[in-house]
C-alpha cells in the first residue's frame, strides 16, 4: 500500500519541531491537544488537480453517526504538519469524506482545490502534483467543503466545445444547467441492464457490414502512432447515424436515420493542431449541431485528462436516460489517458505493474467502458468507441490488452492497408464486434446480412492464403478457382475496404457493392449463404 512506502520517507517528521504546526481549526469550536504524528494511524488521500472553478460542485450530508462527529462545512483547518516532495501531511482533520473536494490556501492567497480519495482516522497525507513550494506548517490553511465533484448538464451542451475540466471555450454564453451529476457516474444494476441491439450505422462499409456496432455497444479502434485514426474518427462523426425502422417491403428495410442521436466527442491529450483539426471539420461540415466536444490537450494538467472521459461519460448518460438519446461516445486516445493514470501512480510512490502501469489500471478502465450499455425502462442508449495508440504497434501492450478484455470486440487499423494508399486502413480479419448479431438481420438491417459478412470473411481469407501461395509458387501454378479469390481480393481492397474521407455509404448501400463483389464466383462457391438466399440477392447477370 501507498501507507507502508511513505513510512519510512516520513520517519523523521517525527523528530522535526520545525514541522509541528498548531493542530487547532480557525473556527475555534474545538480545541484539540497536541498529538504526535503516528504513521500507524490511518490517512487521508487527497488528488490535486488545480484551480477549477468552471467545475461546479453538489453538496452532499455527511451522513456520520453522531457519536463519531459530523463535518462542519466550511471549517478550515491549519494543521500542516510535514512537507516532503510533492507530499504534504495533515493532523487531526474531523469527518472526511470519500470523494469530497477541498480547498487549501496558501500563505500568499493561492488556492487549490483537492479531491478526497481514501478515508480512515484523522491523519491525512494530501499530493500536490503542481509541487509544494510556498506550502508551509504556519500559514497554510485547509477547507473540507462537504461537496463531491459534479458537473452541470444540459441539452443545450449539443454543438458546444468545452475544455477538458468541462467549461466552454466556443465563447458562446455559459450553459445553464438542467442538472448537477456526479462524475463518477453510479454502477448500472445487471439486472437492469437491457442486451445492446439494433445498429448505429457509421458509413463505413467494413465496419457497418462486418463488425456492425450495436447500440449499447463498446468496441475500440486500435490504431498507432501515424495512423489516421483522427480522420476515421471524425468520418464517423460526420457520417453516424441509426438504421430507421420502417415499414417491411419484401422483407428489406429502407434506410433512413431517426432524429434522437447525438455524439458525445472527448478527445484527451491531443496537441492543438489536433484539436483544432476536430473543431474545424465538425463546423465546416454540419456536424457540429449534434455534438458536444470535451477537448484535453496536452499541455493541460494530467489529473483534468484524468477526469475528461468522466465528464463525457454523465453528458451522454444525462442526454441518454433522462432525454431518450442514442448517443455515440468517441474517446481518443485512451492510450493518453493511461499514461496520466501512470503518470499519477508514480507521484503517489504506488508499486507498478506491467510496464510502470497501475495494478489497478484494469478496473479503472472498466469504470469508464462499463458506463456504456442501455437501461430498462429508458429510451436511450449510451455506445462507446474508444481509440487506442498502440506503442510500437504492439497489440499486447498493456492498455489495448486490458481494454480488450473488457470490451466487445476490437476495429483493427493495420500499417500495411495505410503503406497501400488504402484508406480507411481497416483490417477486417483481426476485427471483431462480438454483439453483431443481436445488430443486424431482418427486421434490423437486412435478412441477407449476417450471410454477406461470414461468407465475405470466408473469401477474403483464403484469398489472403492464395495470396501467400502464389509468392511461393508463382501465378502460372494456381488454379482457375484461386484466380478468382485473387480477383476478388483485389477488387475487395480497392472497392470495399476503399473509401473516400467524404464518401458516405448506408448499410443497404454496403450490402449491394459486396453482393457486386460476391457475384465473381459461381453459386456454388457461395457455401456460407443459404439457397433461398441466393435465390433473392445472386444474378450472374448483374455482375459487371
Amino acid at each position: 500500500m501507498f501507507i507502508k512506502s511513505v513510512r519510512s520517507q516520513f520517519a523523521s517528521l517525527r523528530c522535526c519541531p520545525h514541522l509541528s504546526s498548531p493542530s487547532v481549526p480557525l473556527s475555534d469550536q474545538e480545541k484539540r491537544k497536541q498529538q504526535p504524528f503516528d504513521f500507524e494511524d490511518s490517512f487521508v488521500f487527497l488528488l490535486f488537480f488545480g484551480d477549477w472553478s468552471d467545475l461546479s460542485m453538489g453538496v452532499e450530508q455527511n451522513n456520520h453517526d453522531a457519536e463519531e462527529g459530523t463535518l462542519e462545512i466550511g471549517m478550515e483547518y491549519r494543521t500542516v504538519s510535514g512537507v516532503a516532495g510533492p507530499l504534504v501531511i495533515l493532523d487531526k482533520v474531523k469527518g472526511p469524506k470519500f470523494q469530497e473536494i477541498v480547498n487549501i490556501r496558501l500563505g500568499d492567497g493561492t488556492t487549490r482545490r483537492g479531491q478526497v480519495l481514501e478515508v480512515d482516522g484523522e491523519k491525512a497525507v494530501v499530493q500536490v502534483f503542481e509541487g509544494t513550494s510556498g506550502i508551509d506548517n504556519k500559514y497554510t490553511t485547509v477547507q473540507f467543503t462537504g461537496e463531491v465533484l459534479k458537473t452541470p448538464v444540459s441539452l443545450d451542451m449539443l454543438g458546444r466545445i468545452f475544455n477538458g475540466s468541462g467549461k466552454p471555450i466556443d465563447n458562446g454564453p455559459p450553459i445553464l444547467p438542467e442538472a448537477y451529476l456526479d462524475i463518477s457516474g453510479s454502477s448500472i444494476n445487471p439486472s437492469e441492464r437491457t442486451y445492446p441491439e439494433e445498429m448505429i450505422q457509421t458509413g463505413i462499409s467494413t465496419i457497418d457490414v462486418m463488425n456492425s456496432i450495436a447500440r449499447g455497444q463498446k468496441i475500440p479502434l486500435f490504431s498507432a502512432a501515424g495512423l489516421p485514426h483522427n480522420e476515421i474518427a471524425a468520418q464517423i462523426c460526420r457520417q453516424a447515424g441509426l438504421v430507421k425502422r420502417l415499414e417491411k417491403s419484401n422483407d428489406l428495410l429502407e434506410g433512413g436515420e431517426e432524429d434522437n442521436f447525438a455524439i458525445v466527442f472527448a478527445a484527451m491529450g491531443v496537441n492543438m493542431e489536433t484539436a483544432q483539426f476536430f473543431k474545424r471539420d465538425f463546423e465546416e461540415n454540419g456536424s457540429m449541431e449534434r455534438v458536444t466536444l470535451f477537448l484535453n490537450l496536452a499541455n493541460d494538467p494530467t489529473i483534468e485528462r484524468i477526469i475528461t472521459p468522466r465528464i463525457a461519460l454523465t453528458t451522454a448518460e444525462y442526454l441518454a436516460y433522462e432525454c431518450g438519446k442514442h448517443v455515440l461516445v468517441i474517446l481518443t486516445d485512451m492510450s493518453s489517458y493511461a499514461d496520466a493514470l501512470r503518470e499519477v501512480s508514480a507521484a503517489r510512490e504506488e508499486v507498478p505493474g506491467r510496464r510502470g502501469y497501475p495494478g489497478y489500471m484494469y478496473t479503472d478502465l472498466a469504470t469508464i467502458y462499463e458506463r456504456a450499455g442501455r437501461i430498462e425502462g429508458r429510451k436511450g442508449s449510451i455506445t462507446q468507441i474508444p481509440i487506442l495508440t498502440m506503442p510500437n504497434d504492439d497489440i499486447t501492450h498493456p492498455t489495448p490488452d486490458l481494454t480488450g478484455y473488457i470490451t466487445e470486440g476490437q476495429i483493427y487499423i493495420d500499417r500495411q492497408l495505410y503503406n497501400r494508399q488504402i484508406y480507411p486502413p481497416i483490417n477486417v480479419l483481426p476485427s471483431l464486434s462480438r454483439l453483431m448479431k443481436s445488430a443486424i438481420g431482418e427486421g434490423m438491417t437486412r435478412r441477407d446480412h449476417a450471410d454477406v459478412s461470414n461468407q465475405l470473411y470466408a473469401n477474403y481469407a483464403i484469398g489472403k492464403d492464395v495470396q501467400a501461395m502464389k509468392a511461393v509458387v508463382g501465378e502460372e501454378a494456381l488454379s482457375s478457382e484461386d484466380l478468382l479469390y485473387l480477383e476478388f481480393l483485389d477488387k475487395f481492397e480497392r472497392k470495399f475496404v476503399t473509401q473516400g474521407a467524404y464518401d458516405t455509404r448506408n448499410i443497404f448501400q454496403s450490402l449491394d457493392l459486396a453482393w457486386t463483389l460476391l457475384r465473381i464466383f459461381p453459386r456454388e462457391l457461395l457455401h456460407r449463404i443459404p439457397a433461398k438466399t441466393l435465390d433473392l440477392f445472386y444474378s450472374r447477370e448483374s455482375a459487371n
